[in-house]
């Protein structure tokens, strides 16, 4: 197979192989058909009022102050005189969009709408407000239109402010939810004068709903242990409880209105959320009024946790509830069917009804849950073949009309209680039955996938032991063999082609039940290669050949631990430092050894730190960028000593013009953070110069000459000037550390090369990328480049969680892009997290590049290890991905997967990126020399 066609290749199977999780374990769990469902007796609350506090933890809200006074008064009299209260557990990720949607309409939000920068619709899906007869919504542009689009006729009403406002830069975020309440009380105001807004406010089945984004806001900006975020907590009480008394003046008192108040999710100390830190999920949960339990005195209550000690509410009684429960709580307290894609349990506990209501709200809850499930079945049953459908046994249809005959029969009989446990045992078997149904295929999708990956990491192995060793001889090809063998695998094809065509299944299936075909005819297609390659395995010594299997095996297992724990990484680096030892190579270049272990043993401090972002740290940035211009001028001083007849003093320009980017960085990190500190937002001309510097840094590096500590040197100063303006702390000076190990693994790389007596040592200070090298100095692969290629993906991984665990979504802090935005834009903040991520990546890819080349192989032998090694570690993680434990547990073990394959993926793309970095060169009009090795 030709290289480029190899690669695209590479790259097909691989996206496949990403986006085939999202598939198997993160398909949207929506269905459609269903019937509404509503309680048929009166509700007792006429119109309901949601407060959601975005970004409000529980523990911010109940625990009081060092004084010992409550941060909210108004609300803690309410959980202690008038209302319930609990905490609202919520599940991966802690988005506001995912939190929203189970909020208000009772189901958790699939991944697929992430793509949408969680605010569109990428489904369609019913909710409280769309059941309701009107809906009045208040708050950010962000979250409002969703449900108004999602909703059937014009009933659900949208006021937002400018999405503009939303700048974690501003001088008090605060401002967003007084923006809200004003525009609420103003709203009230106005229904005095417009009869037709009168009437409609004192219609039934009404929900008012304002959402307050400064919470969160002021979190991400200041911390939530920060005097801002606190003082935002007793604003947006004296808010609800202005908005409270309005209302209940608005409609005379009634006792016809409910209120609740929660949080869609929490925020770590770092000020970020989406993960599963107990900060994250466990949100507030208060309500009150209409039909409403007042609060329930106890003397004892148990709970895993300690909060009810520290908040001083140990003698209230504390209801938890899922956050998907508090849909079908609104839907009941308003008496409006429950949302039809709600997987919520009515929470009875917080109801202050009639046993009858409470009996019949949640025979409605079980109805509306198993219409879904036989939804589900009935779609499972459609797409597959009746011979091996299996179904869901406990809730066959003549269990489901034992259920509802023996619950009829309990109301009926005024057995309430023994009603309702009944309904929630068919509620938890409806849900399991929803959950079979849903993961009905994983099995066979995840074996399809899992027998790919082994077909493609063996015939990767086959192309490089073929194409770049000595260790097969040529064989020539058996035409009669290769026609029979592509017949065999066609008719393969075609077979399971007709078994998912009768079966109509979606158009991804066909593609990860047919990949295993072609991957595994290009591996039959070699077995004359594999007997060949056994007969001379078997010729070698056996117990070296067990101890290199062994190293290979401890070497890809620490990469896979140092997923889970980052130590692991300061353990292989440290190892790494006595490299030079076990190899003997220390007595042929003993000061570079000492610098090599020197470097390993510095680099392996920073996965032993802090993950990134817990507190600011912009005098080590500023450091950094100082260390950098002291390190610049040290070896332009170097440069300009030596003797290269080849170059041109002109270019020593490039480097001044690099070094006063970095200058000029530096001095932009400092400022912003201060001007932010003070309140004064983000500078505009620190902005201009902040997005001027990332354009211009790629310009001014391929300017530069292309010999190679030259370019080396040019591509780390534009690199640092990039990532200094994203950094916050002690993760500014990893790119230095990192950038001088690979120089000396450049160096050290040509020394092992002397040591086996593979190749003279060629001069690296008069070498040039753009030479081209003649195809016959490629020499094969030996042992020694597989430890070359473990070294490059240790690396890769080294500067993937040196500065911090990505894996989860909070490691990010939104303080790293200060300096380009501070308005709220997921998709523009994620772009420039990503690049700081890739910066350090790209660091090792054009040291790796100089490797290879120095190293007289060609660019693709040693990657083609590289990917071998990725690949086994990928499909470590395809079989450690859960689907049971916690929700922290599945994310994580599924974050893991996707990290690893993009890794892969994104190897691909730096490998290209590396090349053209070092190899290229834009032209200006200059003197003409010529350049050769």
């Amino acid at each position: 197979m030709d290289i480029p066609v190899f690669i695209l290749a590479g790259l097909l199977v691989h996206c496949v192989f990403l986006v085939s999780i999202f598939d198997i374990y993160f398909s949207s769990p929506l269905v459609h058909g269903m019937t509404p469902q509503q309680t048929p007796l009166p509700p007792p609350a006429k119109r309901l009022v949601l407060f959601v506090a975005d970004g409000l933890r529980a523990d911010s809200l109940y625990e009081l102050d060092s004084n010992g006074t409550a941060r909210a008064p108004y609300l803690r009299s309410i959980l202690e005189n008038n209302g319930s209260w609990g905490i609202s557990h919520t599940r991966v990720p802690t988005e506001s969009r995912p939190g929203h949607v189970a909020l208000i309409a009772g189901f958790y939000e699939d991944v697929s709408a992430v793509a949408k920068g969680w605010k569109e619709n990428p489904v369609e899906f019913d909710s409280v407000f769309n059941e309701s007869k009107y809906t009045w919504s208040w708050g950010s542009p962000d979250i409002l239109p969703m449900f108004a689009k999602g909703a059937t006729g014009d009933h659900v009403y949208t006021f937002c402010y400018a999405a503009e406002s939303e700048d974690f830069g501003a001088e008090d975020a605060a401002k967003l939810d007084m923006w809200v309440f004003d525009h609420v009380k103003s709203f009230f105001n106005s229904s005095r004068s417009n009869q037709t807004l009168f009437s409609a406010l004192n219609e039934e089945k009404v929900v008012l709903f304002l959402h307050l984004l400064g919470i969160d806001t002021n979190g991400h900006a200041h911390r939530p242990n920060s005097r801002e975020y606190q003082e935002n907590i007793k604003q947006v009480d004296e808010g609800v409880k202005e908005i409270a008394s309005l209302i209940d003046n608005f409609y005379g008192n009634d006792g016809k209105t409910a209120f609740i108040l929660t949080s869609d999710h929490g925020m770590t100390d770092w000020g970020s959320h989406g993960a599963g830190h107990p900060s994250e999920t466990l949100t507030p949960l208060i309500v009150w009024g209409a039909g409403v339990n007042y609060p329930q005195k106890v003397t004892t209550q148990f709970f895993e946790d300690n909060f009810l000690k520290e908040w001083k509410l140990e003698n209230l009684k504390r209801l938890d509830v899922n956050q998907a429960d508090i849909a079908p709580l609104m839907a009941s307290l308003i008496g409006v069917p429950f949302p039809l894609n709600s997987v919520g349990t009515l929470p009875l506990e917080y109801l202050n009804t009639s046993a009858l209501f409470k009996a019949e709200s949640m025979f409605t809850n079980a109805v509306q849950i198993l219409e879904q499930f036989k939804v589900k079945m009935s779609q499972r049953k459609e797409t597959t073949l009746s011979i091996l459908f299996t179904p869901f046994k406990p809730l066959s249809a003549s269990e489901q009309i034992n259920y509802f005959k023996k619950i009829r029969l309990y109301i009926e009989q005024r057995k309430y209680n023994e009603a309702i446990s009944l309904c929630k045992t068919l509620i938890n078997l409806a849900l399991e039955g929803l959950s079979y149904y849903h993961t009905y295929d994983r099995l066979f999708l995840g074996l399809s996938i899992a027998v790919s990956f082994v077909g493609w990491t063996i015939y990767v192995i086959l192309v490089i032991i073929k194409a770049h060793t000595n260790l097969t001889k040529t064989v020539p090809a058996n035409k009669k063999k290769s026609t029979v063998l592509f017949y065999g695998f066609a008719s393969a094809g075609m077979m399971i082609t007709f078994f998912l065509l009768i079966q109509t299944c979606p158009w991804t299936y066909y593609i990860y039940c047919l990949l295993p075909v072609p991957v595994w005819y290009a591996v039959v297609k070699e077995i004359p290669v594999i007997q060949d390659l056994a007969t001379n395995v078997l010729l070698l010594h056996r117990g070296q050949l067990a101890g290199f299997l062994l190293v290979c095996i401890l070497g890809i297992e620490i990469l896979v631990f140092s997923f889970f724990y980052r130590s692991a990484l300061t353990v292989g680096l440290l190892v790494f430092g006595g490299w030079p030892v076990i190899t003997q190579l220390w007595i042929q270049a003993k000061t570079k050894a000492l610098i090599w272990t020197l470097l390993c043993v510095l680099l392996a401090i920073f996965p032993l730190m802090p993950v990134v972002g817990r507190e600011p740290n912009i005098p080590l940035v500023t450091a950094a960028g100082l260390l950098t211009i002291l390190i610049s001028l040290f070896s332009l001083t170097c440069l300009c000593k030596s003797e290269n007849k080849y170059r041109d003093n002109e270019d020593l320009k490039i480097y001044f013009y690099q070094m006063f980017s970095v200058a000029l960085s530096t001095y932009v990190v400092g400022s912003t953070h201060n001007s932010l500190k003070i309140k004064q937002g983000l500078p505009v001309m620190n902005q201009i110069i902040s997005w001027m510097t990332l354009v211009f840094s790629p310009v001014l590096l391929l300017l530069s000459p292309t010999f190679l500590f030259e370019r080396q040197f040019s591509i780390l100063l534009s690199l640092m000037s990039t990532y200094l303006l994203l950094s916050t702390g002690y993760e500014a000076l990893f790119p230095l550390a990192l950038f001088g190990l690979m120089f000396v693994w450049i160096n050290m790389e040509q020394e092992a090369l002397q040591h086996y007596g593979l190749s003279l040592k060629p001069k690296l200070a008069v070498f040039n990328f753009t030479c081209t090298m003649d195809i016959t100095q490629f020499r094969q692969l030996h042992l020694d480049d597989v430890r070359r290629s473990f070294f490059f993906v240790f690396f890769i991984v080294t500067a993937f969680f040196g500065t911090g665990n990505i894996a989860s979504i909070n490691s990010f802090d939104p303080a790293s892009v200060y300096c380009f935005l501070t308005v709220f834009s997921p998709f523009m903040m994620g772009g420039l997290l990503l690049l700081k991520v890739a910066i350090p990546f790209v660091l090792v890819s054009c040291a790796f590049e100089a490797v290879q080349v120095t190293t007289q192989l060609s660019s693709k032998s040693l990657f083609l290890i590289v990917l071998v090694i990725s690949d086994i570690m990928a499909l470590h993680f395809f079989f450690l991905i859960k689907d049971y434990g916690s929700w922290l547990d599945i994310g994580t073990s599924i974050s893991h997967y996707v990290l690893v394959m993009s890794l892969t993926i994104f190897m691909m793309v730096m490998n290209g990126l590396a090349q053209l970095l070092t190899t290229q060169r834009l032209g200006l009009p200059r003197r003409n020399k010529h350049h050769s090795m």
